[in-house]
């Protein structure tokens, strides 16, 4: 054996901060794999190598417990049809939670299927078809008119509210099966991901703290917090970046007080390939 091989001593300390701070980023998000803390670390960091994050995520045992769920039913499954531009088709759902009370209250989530925003998550006691339709006028305002919204069966998606504000408004409602919640896969994608990283990990003592807490959830998970299917991109990131040159342009002529009229956008590439070493479970 070589002398400086017999006599080598490993050099340690190099990784102590940024052992430090990946124990502080998985401490904050306490469901996220060490894919998408890389993510983050990166924004701080200008290099660092997966498999040394990967390496010091296990030897700081922070691997996440995975939650107990239900049986799935088995089979093939047809693909949904993606949207070809941001406002093309919204989806709707309805997350159920508690107080610390014991209170019920609701979120109505929507979310953007393209851009995968969070576009609204009302939190109250009781949402009715007319408290629905507000909130949606409320969003149309300071977007585009969705063309189709995807929506399950519930007693106040299919008020009279609903469908005379959808007939008035020339947007397609369309209703899924029932008990085929896959077949609006988006929003659900979305309701797990609320009740894995706010829901479950707050107690609420009232309302206003739900509100003010899944709000405070809402705003992270559209700007700072890496989404997989758009190549570790946050949704405003995305957003932003798949729009037209026109539309941009369009958009900071709004910040200057003009109001030109909306247009359809075009299929912008999609993020990175699954086969990415950087891409986060």
């Amino acid at each position: 054996m070589d002398r400086s091989a017999f006599r080598y001593e490993r050099a340690g300390g190099r990784d102590a901060e940024l052992r430090k701070r990946l124990r502080e980023l998985a401490n904050q998000r306490r469901r996220f794999g060490y894919r998408r803390l890389a993510i983050l670390l990166r924004r701080e960091v200008a290099v660092v190598n997966l498999k040394r994050i990967w390496r010091l995520y296990r030897e700081e045992r922070l691997s996440v417990r995975r939650r107990g769920g239900r049986e799935r039913a088995l089979g093939t499954r047809a693909p949904m049809t993606l949207p070809q531009g941001a406002d093309q088709r919204w989806s709707l759902d309805f997350v159920a939670d508690a107080l610390a009370d014991g209170r019920r209250f609701r979120v109505l989530c929507v979310v953007d299927d393209f851009t995968r925003e969070a576009l609204a998550t009302v939190v109250d006691t009781s949402i009715s078809g007319t408290r629905v339709v507000r909130e949606l006028e409320r969003l149309v305002a300071g977007r585009r008119l969705p063309a189709m919204i995807v929506s399950d069966n519930g007693t106040e998606l299919t008020s009279v509210a609903v469908l005379r504000w959808a007939e008035e408004r020339g947007v397609e409602w369309h209703y899924i099966a029932p008990g085929k919640p896959q077949q609006n896969a988006f929003v659900e994608s979305f309701n797990g991901r609320l009740r894995d990283e706010c829901l479950n990990e707050h107690v609420f003592g009232s309302l206003a703290k739900a509100r003010r807490l899944i709000e405070a959830w809402g705003e992270d998970y559209n700007r700072v917090r890496p989404h997989g299917s758009l190549g570790g991109l946050t949704p405003e990131e995305f957003a932003r970046y798949s729009a037209p040159a026109k539309d941009r342009a369009e958009g900071a002529a709004l910040l200057e007080g003009s109001a030109p009229s909306a247009r359809s956008t075009t299929v912008p590439i999609r993020g990175k390939r699954r086969t990415d070493p950087s891409y986060p479970r």
